[in-house]
């Protein structure tokens, strides 16, 4: 049990962990205390979130998320940048419902069961901090490696200056009885490690790491990867011999089957492969579709594989149906990992089948040694 910190306890627990941080105007006075009549207090944790948006600060800040929920949303915001924002000073819509078993595991500092909404819930908004990290939480959004180092150092510092240990950290997903899954994700690295994913439980090592040892300590890096060399452009101009017919509602390789120019010779004969890793490319893919009806779609996105295994899905582009044929222009701009090639797939959202008239591919092409 504790007082939450006052303004200039913030700061200075923040300064002290090295945290880089600005403070939102009005941030000492904004909270849900006199709206709701409950004063925030006393804390016993810190509860961590993932925005499931970008730039949600006007969010979290301003507007809320429906009448029902309105600001503030959260008491700190950590942007992809690293640079922590204040937000609020008094009491936050961020936890919701908290169940008790989960609520006393974190007073405890042990273990954080499952929660359970039979044992009971604890209006989490009146006794924990919140930080909303922003990540699409889509699984694929990556957290930046200074937002990481910044998420530890802030849980750390409200740990230390609690006299806390990092069993007093939790996520979302470990109290609320609506099964919310926050916060979750790729993150990019932190310290000597390359990149994982993100876990409360890493998440708490890494806090108690930091508590072990003075808040002006920082993990070691890892040493600079060695400078790539690159060799090129090779130009590659690909297309097809004659159209084919998409079938509607499924994924579809194009198929390369004429070869203006391969200097990098990738491209074998009716091959759907248009690059081979470790390289990075930039071009674009020009398409013309016949009997698209109008305002039907076809989606166009690229795809890595390795070897037959589908491994990551690029963002989608759309053409639109219009009166005659339907033209579009994909650009191409990617670095290709080692071992991994790139394909183009196509996806005829319409009812009835299309016909890919036309697909030119062009690229410059640098291969990594």
């Amino acid at each position: 049990m504790a007082d939450p910190m006052t303004p200039a306890e913030w700061r200075s627990a923040l300064r002290a962990e090295g945290v880089p941080f600005t403070e939102l105007d009005g941030w000492t006075t904004r909270g849900r205390d006199e709206a709701t009549g409950k004063v925030f207090g006393p804390v016993h944790g810190s509860l961590n979130h993932h925005t499931a948006g970008r730039d949600s600060l006007q969010a979290i800040a301003y507007k809320g998320q429906s009448a029902a929920l309105p600001p503030p949303l959260a008491h700190t915001y950590l942007p992809k940048s690293g640079r922590l924002v204040l937000v609020a000073d008094g009491r936050a819509n961020h936890a919701g419902l908290a169940a008790r078993n989960s609520f006393d595991a974190i007073k405890a500092e042990t273990a954080i069961p499952k929660p359970s909404k039979a044992s009971g819930t604890v209006d989490g908004n009146d006794h924990l901090y919140g930080i909303e990290v922003e990540n699409l939480g889509d699984g694929r959004d990556t957290y930046t490696r200074a937002q990481y180092d910044t998420w530890v150092r802030y849980n750390a510092a409200i740990c230390r200056h609690h006299r806390w240990k990092a069993g007093s950290c939790a996520g979302h997903l470990e109290t609320s009885v609506e099964g919310k899954v926050d916060p979750r994700g790729p993150v990019e690295g932190y310290g000597r490690r390359g990149k994982f994913a993100f876990t409360m439980k890493q998440l708490r090592a890494d806090v108690e790491e930091r508590l072990a040892h003075p808040a002006s300590w920082s993990p070691a890096q890892a040493s600079t990867p060695p400078q790539v060399t690159l060799t090129g452009p090779a130009y590659l101009n690909l297309g097809l011999a004659r159209g084919y017919q998409l079938a509607p509602d499924q994924w579809d390789e194009v198929a390369f089957t004429e070869e203006w120019s391969d200097e990098l010779g990738h491209h074998p004969a009716t091959s759907e492969v248009f690059a081979v890793g470790p390289a990075r490319f930039t071009g674009s893919l020009s398409l013309r579709l016949e009997n698209l009806p109008v305002g039907d779609v076809v989606q166009v996105r690229m795809s890595e594989w390795e070897g037959a295994t589908l491994k990551t899905l690029h963002p989608i582009h759309e053409v639109i149906g219009t009166p005659g044929a339907a033209f579009a222009v994909v650009p191409l701009v990617k670095r290709l990992g080692a071992g991994r090639s790139m394909r183009v797939r196509l996806l005829n959202q319409s009812a009835g089948g299309i016909e890919v008239a036309s697909a030119v591919l062009t690229a410059l092409v640098w291969k990594e040694s």
